[in-house]
């Protein structure tokens, strides 16, 4: 029996159709999955990159819980119109303390990735009050409550542990500073250890965010967040630029 004929007989059977392709897919799943059991990192790390700090963190899950990645990405694609109008295109490493990443797939809005630092802290909050009293075009919702809902601190150290169950390297000190941590950024006037906060958290920008430094707010941790996205990779570094050189080389 020639081979073509043997291929209509599997054609033909439902069930050994059903049972090579499983076959197929299995060989394929393995080739690609099992290599990552024995490697020590999938990504790469690049000098900057840290976990966030408990403000940021919990800045992050609102925006998770507003449904924010529905209308913004956060990942700059390799092209030449996107790094034009977005900045440098990411690195697999930016997102590497993401659960979940937010990386998106459709953008009303632009993409967020590297926001942090182009708008002041005013500007984001009234664009988060009032979107359409800084970007007259926008369709984007109010979301003024922000400002008044107090921010849950209590939680914080709770929301550090689930991260580390899952691999994000918080300390024990992380985890015990974790409430403090989040009333500190927001209120560099509380009487905490500003430079402690900064050197286990390098980058990190401690100030009151929301306008209203009387009370901790989630406006503060979202804008908070929004500040920070794009800010902790030198990608102008020397280092940075020579390793990006390479990979254009290859």
């Amino acid at each position: 029996m020639s081979l073509a004929s043997k291929h209509k007989k599997l054609e033909k059977n439902v069930n050994l159709l059903a049972i090579g392709s499983f076959i197929a897919v299995a060989i394929g799943g393995i080739v690609e999955i099992a290599p990552l059991f024995w490697m020590d990192n999938t990504i790469e790390k690049v000098e900057g990159m840290r976990p966030y700090t408990p403000l940021e963190q919990a800045g992050r899950n609102i925006y998770v819980r507003e449904g924010c990645y529905s209308c913004h990405s956060q990942m700059i694609r390799p092209f030449r119109d996107e790094v034009e109008r977005y900045g440098h295109y990411s690195l697999a490493a930016e997102s590497m303390y993401d659960h979940p990443f937010q990386w998106g797939s459709k953008r009303t809005g632009p993409d967020l990735a590297r926001v942090g630092g182009r708008y002041s802290d005013e500007w984001h909050v009234q664009h988060l009050k009032d979107p359409q009293s800084v970007v007259p075009e926008s369709v984007m919702p109010s979301y003024s409550f922000l400002a008044n809902t107090p921010l849950n601190a209590d939680v914080a150290g709770d929301m550090l542990v689930a991260l580390r169950r899952v691999g994000v390297p918080y300390s024990d000190r992380d985890l015990r500073q974790a409430n403090l941590d989040m009333a500190l950024q927001a209120d560099p006037e509380s009487g905490g250890d500003v430079k402690d906060l900064q050197q286990r958290y390098p980058k990190a920008q401690v100030r009151d965010f929301d306008g209203d430094p009387s009370s901790l707010t989630e406006m503060d941790a979202l804008v908070a967040y929004l500040q920070m996205l794009g800010t902790l990779v030198d990608l102008d570094s020397a280092a940075a630029q020579e390793k990006l050189a390479e990979e254009k080389g290859r």
